[in-house]
């Protein structure tokens, strides 16, 4: 699970810019802007949500955009509809190109659902009214310990999502965007030409898998997740020609995982569990790689570096707080955690994007 404030490819954007000095110090805002652009943070988050679940980028690429038109083919109220428009375009997303009209910024353009780069479903999931009902108990976790999501809805994390199909439709789809995101940086930092089957484990609706298979047409692949997490998996696969490539399996990965695969690909799901649960999964997969001597296991993961630089995977961590009670590691985090559970941390490679590639082998 990943969700934050800013999409990866912002996030990135905004950790190289914030990491330059300011080219005109007198610009610089004073400690108490600087402060309250941090605690009005949620505003924004809020704003963006209206937005994106009104498809107004859509309507303006399609050519309306005057607030008027906009508020009618929306079905809402004009002077909130401007209001919140005026708001996000001081913030670089649209822009008031006359009195009443907007047009797009690049950040506005890439809310469009028919953009190939698309973060439409990353940001409807980050700036998800769900959201704010968890971070309202914020102040309950630090004293308890317990996800704030729990103190919420009464349940862990992902036993809520799947009683919750809408709210699980959301959160999958946004993780499939986050995916489409992060997968060609992916693709150009590691080799996968000698993996014969890949198992993809908790993928989601399988846009990784999905991804090197396309690129590697000799390779099989293996989809496990849970059973209502798979039904919406059958169909994708099936509209990208990989039916036949890719089997669906269902099951916990807390019990096992499947067996056949030479490689084990988890995108963002060990940092969803403390060690203890952490390394029971990868316990599981290496039970099912013994014998395997090419085996391995591939994480996409953020590696937390030291000191207080700007990092895309701090709020992510965060959210882990909030949601699920796991955790971002730093690289000797992970080498300690795969040695614990029988690997041996082999190499992190680096990538342009906000995740890191963290390969490990069997010891």
């Amino acid at each position: 699970m990943s969700s934050i404030l800013v999409d990866p490819t912002t996030a990135h954007a905004l950790s190289q810019a914030m990491s330059a000095p300011a080219a005109d110090p007198r610009l610089a805002p004073t400690p108490h802007q600087h402060v309250l652009q941090v605690a009005t943070g949620y505003m924004l988050s809020s704003a963006l949500h209206v937005v994106v679940s009104l498809q107004i980028a859509d309507l303006i690429a399609a050519g309306t955009t005057g607030v008027v038109d906009l508020a009618r083919l929306a079905h809402v109220k004009e002077d909130g509809l401007y209001r919140v428009l005026r708001l996000l375009a001081s913030a670089g997303v649209f822009t008031e190109v006359a009195p009443r009209q907007f047009g797009l910024t690049p950040a506005a353009e890439v809310l469009r659902r028919d953009r190939q780069d698309s973060v439409h479903d990353l940001v409807n999931w980050i700036a998800d009214p769900f959201h704010f009902r968890v971070y309202a108990e914020a102040a309950a976790t630090m004293e308890s310990g317990v996800p704030a999501v729990e103190h919420a809805t009464g349940a862990p994390a992902f036993e809520y999502l799947a009683r919750d199909a809408a709210e699980s439709a959301i959160f999958n789809d946004a993780m499939t965007s986050m995916s489409a995101q992060v997968m060609p940086a992916v693709l150009a930092g590691y080799d996968f030409s000698d993996v014969k089957v890949l198992v993809d484990v908790a993928g989601g609706h399988g846009h990784v898998v999905c991804s090197v298979l396309e690129q590697y047409p000799a390779m099989r692949g293996i989809l496990f997740d849970l059973d209502h997490v798979i039904a919406g998996a059958e169909p994708r696969l099936a509209a990208r020609g990989l039916g036949a490539r890719c089997q669906l399996a269902v099951g916990d990965f807390f019990t096992a995982v499947p067996h056949g695969g030479d490689a084990y690909l988890l995108k963002h799901i060990v940092h969803d569990w403390d060690d203890a649960r952490a390394i029971t999964i990868l316990r599981n997969i290496r039970a099912a790689l013994v014998g395997v001597q090419t085996g391995r296991v591939i994480m996409l993961e953020s590696v937390i570096g030291p000191g207080d630089a700007p990092d895309f995977g701090k709020l992510v961590d965060y959210e882990m707080l909030m949601m699920t009670g796991g955790r971002e590691r730093t690289a000797e985090e992970f080498r300690t955690l795969l040695a614990r559970a029988g690997f041996e941390l082999t190499r992190i490679v680096r990538v342009d994007a906000p995740l890191s590639i963290i390969e490990a082998r069997p010891r």
